[in-house]
């Protein structure tokens, strides 16, 4: 895989569930009034216009800074400030020098929410695959929001590193993380870490480790919860399994659902217009590609 390919995988990806995570700003409104921060997410995740959400942003990053500050050990403050700064930095910033600084803020902040929470996560980064695998069976539902978080800070961060071969090594802690959220989380896991957990099995083919038929599985079992209402779910599928297995009549047909739907579904909303917009890039690059 090229660094240029890793990185659109990794871009998509965040394109299919960071910015439904964008619901941990209202954490940072909640104190004032639990209604408007309730509001607030609504209204982000209903736009249909991506670029007022890129141009809106900024501002609230520079909130969640100082909310941080007031609070630097508050797993809930962190976790929302890392959620913001990996969906604005890797969904929304083109310039690559950044998204690797905004990102790997996201990360720090995770990391932090992370640790606060489960002592034993502190030392993630440092540990080989074993004693980071060791490590999750402490994992309770009570951390499963905070997990999840992290996931998507470390999923950012690897994104906007993905020139750096170094960043692929740490797959399989991710693969491993995810499913350790999924086992914690239960019926109440958010839908779209199927979707992270099928491109994670989809980013190398067979032959260096892949597992396509097993991430197909994670990619319908997303569809099928939200209903087929999730494009994004369906753009992943098309990308990390159709075309990695050169099924053209799969990829064609989940493109061209994807751009057949309304986008409109409540609180998916801007998540189907990005889908969208990567449907139309997949439909022309189709004819070459198979």
């Amino acid at each position: 895989m090229s660094p240029s390919t890793s990185k659109r995988v990794f871009s998509s990806l965040l394109v299919a569930f960071a910015v439904v995570q964008l619901s941990g700003c209202s954490l940072f409104v909640a104190k004032a009034t639990d209604s408007f921060g309730t509001n607030l997410t609504s209204a982000i995740l209903n736009q249909d216009d991506p670029e007022v959400v890129r141009d809106g942003m900024p501002s609230y990053l520079i909130l969640m800074d100082s909310l941080v500050e007031g609070s630097p050990d508050n797993p809930a403050t962190l976790s929302a400030a890392a959620n913001l700064y990996a969906s604005y930095g890797a969904v929304f910033v083109d310039d690559d020098i950044r998204a690797t600084r905004l990102t790997s803020r996201a990360r720090d902040y995770a990391l932090r929410a992370m640790c606060e929470s489960y002592a034993d996560s502190c030392d993630w980064r440092e540990l080989n695959y074993d004693d980071f695998e060791a490590t999750l069976d402490g994992l309770t539902e009570q951390h499963a929001d905070t997990l999840y978080v992290y996931g998507l800070a470390t999923l950012a961060y690897l994104r906007a590193h993905s020139s750096d071969w170094n960043s692929l090594a740490e797959l399989p802690q991710a693969e491993a993380l995810v499913k350790r959220y999924l086992e914690i989380s239960g019926e109440s896991a958010n839908a779209s870490a199927y979707t992270y957990l099928g491109i994670i099995l989809t980013l190398r083919p067979p032959a260096l480790g892949g597992k396509p038929e097993e991430a197909r599985t994670h990619f319908e079992r997303a569809i099928s919860l939200s209903g087929g209402r999730d494009l994004g779910a369906k753009i992943e599928f098309a990308k990390g399994y159709a075309k990695l297995l050169y099924d053209q009549e799969l990829h064609d047909q989940l493109v061209n659902e994807v751009l057949d739907a309304d986008p409109k579904a409540d609180r998916l909303t801007l998540t189907n217009v990005l889908a969208q917009e990567e449907a139309l890039r997949l439909r022309v690059e189709a004819s070459d590609y198979f």
